[in-house]
């Protein structure tokens, strides 16, 4: 079982950049596969990113390819997301999900991850 509690979002102008991170609780959070999703108003969630456990292996949505990354530090139980470049289109609930594996994986589907955060909302102004 795992917790997880997201932060640093906020309203910032096209161009700006935001730092997300997503603090998880328990004592295995190196087993977990992590992602970010976002879901802006009447549309369905969709994937951003996400990220092994080793960090070896990150997967990107193409929409933030190059502009946003992935990172974790397993001995802080702390994932990020670093968004550079912020795009008006880019506003949403940013959500922090995460799913006990045995391996090296990852998906892009939102039913795959176990466990949620409560999300942060991100507003990018034009």
């Amino acid at each position: 079982q795992v917790q997880l509690v997201e932060s640093g979002g906020g309203l910032v102008q096209a161009g700006d950049s935001l730092r997300l991170s997503c603090a998880a609780s328990g004592r295995t959070f190196s087993s977990y596969t992590m992602g970010w999703f976002r879901q802006a108003p009447g549309k369905e969630r969709e994937f951003v990113a996400a990220i092994t456990w080793t960090s070896i292996s990150t997967l990107y949505a193409d929409s933030v390819k190059g502009r946003f990354t992935i990172t974790r530090d397993n001995t802080k139980n702390t994932v990020a997301l670093q968004m550079n470049s912020l795009k008006p289109e880019d506003t949403a609930v940013y959500y922090c999900a995460a799913k006990l594996v045995t391996a090296s994986a990852y998906s892009t589907l939102g039913s795959w991850y176990d466990f949620w955060g409560q999300g942060t909302q991100v507003t990018v102004s034009s």
